[in-house]
């Protein structure tokens, strides 16, 4: 059995950070995110049911080894609800930056969770591919859905968690926007998204303010949303972001992902916006930014933060697909 699948990253506007229970991936607050068009990332797995080991590669090469332990552990669980020991191939190729906070792991475990899944068998709906994606990478929730999509946080631990935490789309007729991301960076970070966080919720004196506020801003999101102000929206994503950097930089020692260049990014949008272009920046677990504004707006965003120093890409990005198996009918997407 051989099947691929498709899936593309997600950028948080309400920021998850933090778990409750790190087994099960619980995250502590809900969060809202916008699953873009670019940088897709593809898997195939297939289970020939003569392989001693998994095999995992990335880009054609062997995977890391901590790669390799991630995937394997993934499918570990897959193969537990399956009920079939059968050991996987599974190929995946990245078209965007990995470890650089562009959400390379949400693209890559939705893709995972929906190519495995139906490799093995596991007749899952939509709600049940964001819960099984959650547990490879709890953004990964999220980028089953295309377009906006919220992450509730559930309700308890263990089984209960597990059953009430997952991803569900958000209807947003209204809005038609576009996200500018602007790299700067797109080395691996030094710390990793996991180790950062655990640090942040177990050191910082500002982490817990920050979730109780971020708990409001995912409100006044949907708020924002539904009454069609995407310069509302713009401003709780813009605050949320700069607050969770800020839990970061308040750990023991300190977790600091600005570069000098997100920083010129970020002054360069203040400037738009005193010159009327209702553009709203931010981060994830990385130096890279990105920008939030109208659709028609993009080009005239992108074009001003070509020119700055550091800036060594600009994409301009659309509302996304959510993930899907290659091949098969729209109306049964992304069904397994």
């Amino acid at each position: 059995m051989t099947v691929t699948a498709t899936a593309h990253p997600n950028i948080a506007l309400v920021k998850y950070w933090g778990k409750r229970d790190e087994a099960q991936h619980l995250p502590v607050t809900s969060s809202l995110s916008l699953t873009l068009d670019i940088f897709p990332t593809t898997t195939t797995v297939t289970v020939p049911g003569d392989l001693a080991f998994d095999v995992v590669t990335l880009g054609g090469e062997p995977a890391p080894d901590a790669v390799a332990g991630k995937v394997t552990a993934f499918l570990d669980l897959v193969r537990e609800r399956a009920g079939d020991r059968r050991r996987a191939l599974v190929e995946t190729v990245n078209s965007g930056p990995m470890g650089a906070g562009l959400a390379s792991s949400a693209a890559g475990f939705a893709a995972l969770a929906v190519a495995s899944a139906s490799a093995y068998g596991l007749k899952l709906d939509r709600r049940g591919l964001s819960r099984l994606a959650r547990r490879g990478s709890g953004s990964a929730a999220r980028s089953i859905f295309g377009g906006f999509a919220v992450w509730r946080r559930g309700e308890g631990l263990g089984t209960a968690g597990d059953l009430s935490s997952h991803a569900e789309p958000v209807s947003a007729p209204a809005l038609d926007p576009a996200l500018v991301v602007a790299v700067v960076d797109t080395r691996e970070k030094a710390v990793s998204s996991r180790e950062a966080m655990r640090r942040t919720v177990e050191t910082s004196p500002f982490y817990r303010p920050w979730a109780e506020s971020s708990e409001r801003d995912f409100h006044d999101m949907l708020a924002a949303i539904d009454g069609g102000d995407l310069a509302a929206v713009g401003e709780i994503a813009e605050r949320n972001a700069l607050g969770m950097h800020a839990t970061m930089l308040g750990a023991r020692p300190p977790v600091r992902y600005f570069a000098p260049g997100s920083m010129r990014v970020l002054d360069r949008v203040t400037r738009l916006r005193a010159d009327g272009v209702a553009a709203y920046a931010t981060m994830d677990a990385g130096p890279n930014v990105k920008v939030l504004c109208a659709r028609g707006d993009g080009a005239t965003v992108a074009e001003a933060l070509h020119g700055l120093a550091d800036v060594m890409a600009v994409h301009v990005a659309a509302p996304g697909p959510g993930a899907m198996r290659t091949g098969v009918p729209a109306h049964t997407r992304p069904v397994s």
